[in-house]
């Protein structure tokens, strides 16, 4: 994408405007063509547009940004929600690899989702990463992820990754089939992303599954065998934290 047209859907005139104020310095690449506040003129204008990106509020009135999406034949579009601070959406975006920007919107976050937007083709994934969120979301527990390759996206059960090793800018990511995957994110990225899903930076080059450790053998810092039978170094700064985390997560006698 080289010059975008947007709508924006947002049921709330403040952040609405705030939003607009902030997409004016992107007028370069960005043509605003409408400002909708509710779920029918959203639609009517999606159908009449033909936007390109549309930035989507998570509540709409008595109804969400997702009833909207479920009223569409097909999404011909990229979507970035709007919502406020929600760690559990939050989380089902990040691992639908769905942009979202939280209010008030960061200038600086909308400039990096815009940037993101100019660096790709539109994705025909899009309908697969929707359909991840929505299941993300009616999920007590997020068990999918959204990881994006060059041909696209690949969705991994979490439960199914042994663990994560970096590869300067990329991941490589190993799962119980012993297959690599290799991801153009950095490990830090992945830490923030499966931190609450039981997995541990062992080492600065290393995160590991502590559902899928088989043995921990004592050392300076020890070692952990994996259940792909890796052998995987515990730092020693890490040590502790390991050890304690490893003991709130498994049952020991």
């Amino acid at each position: 994408m080289t010059h975008m047209k947007v709508i924006v859907v947002d049921d709330e005139k403040t952040s609405a405007d705030r939003l607009l104020r902030l997409l004016s310095a992107h007028q370069a690449t960005i043509t605003v063509a409408g400002v909708y506040e509710t779920l029918e003129t959203a639609l009517e204008g999606i159908h009449i547009e033909k936007p390109e990106v549309v930035f989507l509020d998570v509540h709409l009135h008595d109804k969400t940004g997702f009833d909207l999406l479920s009223r569409l034949e097909a999404i011909n579009f990229e979507i970035i929600f709007t919502t406020a601070h929600d760690r559990y959406a939050v989380e089902a975006f990040k691992f639908s690899a769905i942009d979202y920007l939280l209010k008030p919107v960061d200038p600086d976050d909308l400039a990096g989702a815009i940037a993101r937007l100019l660096a790709r083709n539109h994705q025909k994934t899009l309908t697969a990463r929707v359909e991840t969120l929505f299941h993300n979301l009616n999920e007590k527990e997020h068990k999918t992820i959204a990881i994006p390759t060059q041909e696209g996206l690949t969705f991994l059960d979490v439960d199914e990754i042994v663990r994560c090793h970096s590869d300067g800018n990329y991941t490589r990511i190993y799962t119980k089939d012993g297959l690599p995957l290799l991801v153009a994110k950095n490990l830090k990225q992945f830490e923030e992303l499966l931190a609450n899903r039981g997995f541990f930076r062992v080492h600065h080059s290393s995160l590991i599954n502590l559902r899928l450790i088989r043995k921990y053998i004592k050392g300076k810092g020890g070692v952990v065998l994996m259940a792909d039978h890796s052998e995987i170094e515990v730092s020693v700064r890490r040590k502790e934290a390991f050890l304690k985390e490893l003991a709130s997560s498994q049952t020991l006698l």
